[in-house]
């Protein structure tokens, strides 16, 4: 049934065996194929907010039949019917098991076909051997065609902005003989002028970090060239190019890592992704951004102990972008002549975030601790001026809203300096985020969100408030990498620190697991790492 008699009738083309117009012309259709008794199931792919297309399926259905729903349309049933037919009502959602499920999705695991015989992936596979065996011919179902340069004329005609009847429309993409997966960028925009044309950069993932935060920050300090960027989502990569003007992009990882024009790749890729993709690019002879954390596990910072040791040339740099912060370094500055050590508590209201977050999952995120705590790990080290030693965590009762982020830990430097860290989900967002708090050889400090600056010593006061916005220290965090890599400056983070701080949170994690504290050595690690001694023989 289409109240269209022209699609009517192209369905009776298609291999309908009889069509119809209206309502009462479908019943007679419906009884007519089924010898009275009504079929035995419905399909309804309508758009309306009537519930009149559930209604002629009750009507026109067998006892017991089955009436499925994938157009948005009223649900109002009328009762009696459904309930003397005793008719099993569903509504689609969507292309099949597996859909909207982020294990099956994402990660890969299958439902056993045992068990689920029409999955996602397996109804897409019958529809594609349908195609190959030309029993579907979806050819009478193409009323246009656009090539992509005129996607704004197939806009206007699916919106009846045309007023021109239509039914399948496609976009025709170009395809490259060499290489269809890169798309080089017409120079509409002028490149900017660089002070450092020796910095050439890759990007690899363009999601809303990489866009929002280090991409206008690696653009304003105008110490890098933008070569090509790599992005899962060709749109994401593509909005990404012509924003910020890189060359060109692309969905192949391996074209930035071949690519010889490019020295510097920036991983901003889910967390997961850090480890195989650092090691890769530093097998690649490029210096590394790596957007926190380095990697998830122990394992995977051993591995990356050997590459970065075989290649050595290569600069290594994790995004802890706090130590840079400018209130950072005048905060250290003003501990610097402490002779004792220091106690700092630091307080980080997070505030919630769902517990299927990307992020709290183990797998792909690694969890709040290791995404995030990881650079307020890095921080205490830098301001107490010495490698975490010790590490205990232990976490709040989970009433079940949250994902194991409510947790205080206490950590412990080399120098004796004693740490620790509140990090909390179950407060108020209007809260101030950040406060951290340093005493020691009668001076005070306090960084309130990075925002507000006070130091006291012998009674006087001395500190700084931000006039605009907030600095974390991202532009700074660059300027110093792209100094390192043009030979300028040594290593803004020493490759012992990042291991330090990188280990310290892996083991604090684990802490709040089991309970247990743990010790911190980064230098026994690298030393174990390189003569690649399990970790069980350098944790306790």
């Amino acid at each position: 049934l289409d109240p269209n008699s022209a699609r009517a009738e192209l369905a009776r083309q298609c291999g309908a065996d009889a069509v119809a117009s209206s309502p009462s012309d479908f019943r007679d259709v419906c009884s007519a194929n089924s010898h009275g008794v009504g079929v035995d199931s419905v399909l309804i792919t309508a758009e309306s907010s009537s519930s009149d297309p559930v209604n002629l399926a009750g009507a026109v259905a067998r006892d017991r039949a089955i009436i499925a729903a994938v157009g948005t349309v009223g649900m109002e049933i009328g009762r009696r019917t459904f309930y003397e037919k005793e008719l099993d009502f569903r509504i689609s959602r969507s292309y099949g098991p597996g859909r909207y499920d982020a294990a099956y999705e994402q990660k890969g695991r299958d439902y056993p076909i045992g068990y689920v015989r029409w999955t996602e992936t397996r109804n897409m596979e019958a529809f594609l051997q349908l195609l190959a065996a030309r029993k579907i011919d979806i050819a009478p179902l193409i009323t246009h065609r656009f090539p992509i340069e005129r996607a704004r004329s197939a806009y206007d005609l699916i919106s009846g902005r045309a007023h021109e009847p239509f039914l399948g429309v496609v976009i025709q993409y170009p395809q490259s003989a060499d290489d269809s997966s890169v798309i080089e960028l017409p120079k509409l925009v002028a490149q900017r002028k660089t002070a450092a044309p020796s910095v050439s950069v890759g990007l690899l993932g363009a999601g809303a970090f990489a866009s929002g935060v280090l991409l206008p920050a690696i653009q304003s300090s105008r110490s890098a060239t933008m070569v090509g960027v790599c992005s899962a989502t060709g749109a994401h990569a593509h909005q990404a190019a012509k924003k910020f003007h890189f060359q060109y992009c692309t969905t192949d990882e391996s074209r930035l890592l071949a690519d010889d024009n490019i020295n510097a790749i920036i991983l901003a890729t889910r967390h997961h992704l850090h480890a195989a993709q650092v090691q890769q690019a530093l097998r690649a002879g490029k210096h590394v951004f790596c957007e926190k954390p380095l990697c998830l596990t122990e394992h995977e910072l051993a591995s990356i102990i050997r590459e970065q040791h075989a290649v050595r040339n290569s600069v290594l740099m994790v995004g802890f972008n706090r130590r840079f912060a400018p209130m950072s370094e005048q905060l250290k500055s003003f501990l610097a002549s402490i002779p004792e050590p220091l106690v700092l508590q630091y307080r980080i209201n997070a505030g919630h975030i769902p517990a299927d977050h990307w992020l709290n999952d183990p797998e792909q995120g690694g969890g709040r601790i290791l995404g995030e705590v990881c650079h307020f790990v890095d921080l205490l080290s830098f301001l107490a001026g010495s490698p975490i030693t010790e590490v205990e965590g232990r976490a709040l009762d989970n009433s079940g809203r949250y994902s194991g982020d409510n947790f205080l830990a206490s950590l412990r430097c080399a120098n004796g300096s004693q740490a620790t860290i509140s990090y909390l989900a179950n407060g108020d967002r209007a809260f101030s985020k950040e406060r951290l708090e340093v005493f020691g050889g009668g001076s005070s400090a306090v960084l309130e969100d990075f925002r507000c600056l006070e130091m006291v010593r012998n009674g006087r006061k001395q500190g700084t408030r931000a006039r605009f916005r907030q600095d974390k220290g991202h532009r700074a965090e660059w300027h110093a990498f792209a100094k390192c890599i043009r030979g300028e400056a040594t290593p803004p983070i020493p490759f012992d620190e990042i291991v330090s701080s990188t280990l310290a949170t892996i083991r604090l994690q684990e802490s709040l697991q089991s309970g247990e504290r743990y010790r911190v050595d980064a230098q026994r690690f690298i030393r174990a790492a390189l003569s690649e001694v399990p970790k069980e023989f350098v944790k306790n």
